[in-house]
């Protein structure tokens, strides 16, 4: 007869149902890993999309500091491009269609959000620009968030948006 140790049956016991579990949350991933990463972005840039439609044009007081071409165009082009992007990619967000070109344009529109707006405006050291890595500007830039959204942005670019979305179904009919 050939037997099992105690502690092989206890092993088998324990592993086996983990096994499944993982097994399940892997074909459940495959298929929607990406949808929270959408959902969050959608959301945060929608939001600060809302916040320029609601408010007042303060883009003047840093056009000095968008980088390079963004800093040659008119104040209000900028603050235009700015909120109908953060209104509407949300929404190809959602969907997951053009994602790589949403996250694209979103990337683009956080760097020069970090360029002019969260990055320090004077640093000597690398301590004092890690001193920005932060939520709250206390002198020394805040530029944690858009940072964790450039992140974001980037798995989403390389990953694409995954098969619930309008992208996978358009590529699975061509």
């Amino acid at each position: 007869m050939n037997r099992l140790p105690p502690s092989m049956g206890v092993t088998r016991f324990v592993l086996s149902p983990l096994n499944n579990l993982s097994s399940q949350i892997d074909r459940f991933g495959t298929w929607s890993a990406d949808l929270p990463l959408r959902l969050f972005l959608a959301w945060e840039f929608f939001e600060a999309g809302l916040e320029k439609w609601n408010g007042q044009n303060w883009f003047e007081h840093i056009q000095s500091s968008f980088p390079f071409p963004f800093s040659s165009f008119p104040v209000e082009l900028n603050w235009q491009l700015a909120m109908w992007l953060e209104l509407i990619a949300p929404l190809f967000l959602l969907l997951g269609l053009g994602t790589r070109l949403v996250t694209v344009l979103l990337m683009v529109l956080t760097l020069v959000a970090i360029a002019a707006v969260h990055w320090p405006t004077q640093w000597s050291s690398l301590s004092d620009l890690l001193m920005g890595y932060s939520i709250s500007d206390k002198g020394f830039g805040n530029y944690k968030l858009p940072l964790i959204y450039l992140v974001a942005l980037i798995a989403l670019f390389l990953k694409g948006a995954g098969r619930l979305s309008l992208d996978e179904l358009l590529r699975s009919r061509r």
